[in-house]
């Protein structure tokens, strides 16, 4: 059987922790979306490979971790050699073993052009990968598969910088965790020949469905254009869903990845080193992103961060487009001019927020449990009301604060009785995402308020980084979509469903 290209990406879903009678219809599922399948023999039933069908086998990658590399196999070395030597009798595709594994060579032996050289790290990224992929290589086999674990996305950069020490031996290159996510959503631009996909069987794995439907695996070159979501954490932003449905129907040959960096050093390195050209950054960068950009907007200036990168020729201007992004569906839905608007909270949202309605001649007052912070948003045009803002002094509510976010969904950063009996004619806006209908939104809409959801917010800013990165009016509707049709990939983490 000949080697994979490097060159071009094939897709592995792993299948673990399934009972005896499950198997067989995991597998067929299995099949349908991946290259391969890779059946954990020490997480299945023993002998399951016996029961796959004889024509399915050369799809399969046999894998039986031992428990000192990251696995569940707790039995003799012996029986493990004598069930990977079986797999490979019985005509799999692959079987995988450790480069640490007394009996490698015996199973190189027997079929190298089946077998895939591996070494796991679970705790760090080792400084010696070159060597060692250099020594995994010198045994030829037919892939040779490194994971660690990266911290940081320096890390992911080490493991790439490895990697092209043996550019010629089909690799497969792996940063476990969150930090690492980038090396299974773009295999081709790590030089890796196939990406994991499965439910958790390893740190950081993406189901298959999700590789296929949001970030394109196989439709995309190894040279697609990058762009991405930074922040921390980052890992359940929905930016990537409606970016790359913006990008498919398109027909552009890019991807838009998350990237969990350490810092701002940290995401600016990788970004350089990976040819990032443009960025979403949410919480804890905004300001760094500004602080380090070449140049930037007024407004931006004005608002005092950045939620959009765009690389220049000699590094990065910054913009804000969280102000169109509030306005647009607020001003399909009323006009704001002379409106009092009561914002809620002083963070970063709500300088953006204050920024936009001060620009389009609304009443704005900030309300927040801290005085101070509600005193310094006043040079943005907004004056500094009380705690909580009393009933039927407003006209628009708008929440910028991240109470109610999942999975604190019963929470409302204000009490019913704060509201009013009576709120016909007014509109409350919820800047919380996750979930779409709020406590605050419901008890809004029971005494009578129209509402306004944070998916709307979230969709207009994204569009408007579409427009700045790619030019041409943006697919809205298709991204509106692409966010309903994921709406499961909710989560419960505050900073990546509300908007900040």
């Amino acid at each position: 059987m000949s080697s994979p290209s490097p060159r071009m990406p094939q897709l592995v879903e792993s299948l673990a922790d399934v009972a005896a009678a499950d198997v067989a219809p995991r597998l067929a599922a299995a099949l349908g979306r991946a290259d391969l399948v890779e059946l954990r023999l020490d997480r299945l039933p023993a002998g399951v490979l016996r029961e796959v069908p004889q024509e399915v086998r050369p799809r399969v990658l046999a894998t039986c971790r031992a428990a000192w590399e990251g696995g569940a196999w707790t039995g003799s070395e012996d029986a493990r050699r004598a069930a990977l030597l079986e797999a490979l009798d019985l005509g799999v595709g692959y079987v995988d073993v450790e480069f640490r594994s007394p009996f490698h060579t015996d199973v190189l032996s027997r079929d190298r052009a089946r077998t895939v050289l591996s070494m796991h790290d679970f705790a760090t990224t080792p400084g010696d990968l070159a060597a060692t992929m250099q020594a995994m290589a010198d045994a030829r086999p037919a892939v040779v598969k490194v994971a660690v674990t990266a911290t940081r996305l320096a890390d992911v950069l080490a493991l790439r910088q490895a990697g092209r020490s043996i550019e010629t031996q089909p690799r497969v290159l792996i940063a476990m965790g969150e930090a690492g996510v980038a090396t299974r959503l773009m295999p081709g631009h790590f030089g890796s020949c196939w990406t994991y996909a499965g439910q958790g069987v390893a740190p950081g794995q993406v189901p298959a469905d999700r590789l296929r439907d949001v970030y394109r695996l196989g439709a995309l070159s190894s040279g697609a254009r990058v762009y991405g979501v930074a922040g921390r954490p980052i890992g359940h932003s929905l930016s990537p869903v409606l970016h790359n449905a913006a990008l498919a129907a398109r027909g552009l040959d890019a991807i838009y990845v998350p990237f969990e960096a350490a810092d701002i050093d940290d995401l600016l390195q990788a970004a350089e080193a990976l040819d990032v050209l443009g960025l979403s950054v949410t919480a804890p960068f905004k300001h760094d992103a500004l602080a380090r950009a070449k140049d930037a907007d007024a407004a931006t200036v004005q608002i005092g961060a950045a939620n959009t990168l765009t690389r220049v020729a000699d590094g990065w201007l910054a913009t804000n487009t969280d102000v169109e992004g509030f306005l647009a569906p607020l001003r399909a839905r009323r006009d704001i001019r002379n409106a009092r608007v009561a914002v809620l909270g002083a963070g970063g949202a709500a300088r953006a927020v204050v920024t936009g309605l001060s620009a389009h001649g609304a009443e704005v007052t900030v309300h927040a449990r801290r005085p101070a912070q509600a005193a310094g948003l006043t040079p943005l045009g907004a004056r500094a009301g009380a705690w909580p803002p009393p009933a039927g002094s407003w006209d628009v509510l708008v929440n910028t604060t991240p109470v109610g976010t999942a999975p604190e969904v019963d929470r409302s950063p204000l009490a019913p009785s704060d509201l009013g009996e009576s709120l016909d004619g007014v509109l409350v806006y919820d800047l919380v995402y996750n979930p779409a209908q709020t406590r605050l939104l419901a008890d809004a809409a029971a005494r009578g308020a129209g509402t306004l959801g944070g998916l709307e917010m979230l969709v207009a800013q994204a569009a408007r980084q579409f427009e700045i990165w790619h030019g041409g009016p943006p697919p809205i509707d298709i991204m509106r979509a692409a966010v309903a049709r994921h709406a499961d990939h909710l989560v419960p983490h505050a900073e990546a469903a509300c908007q900040d």
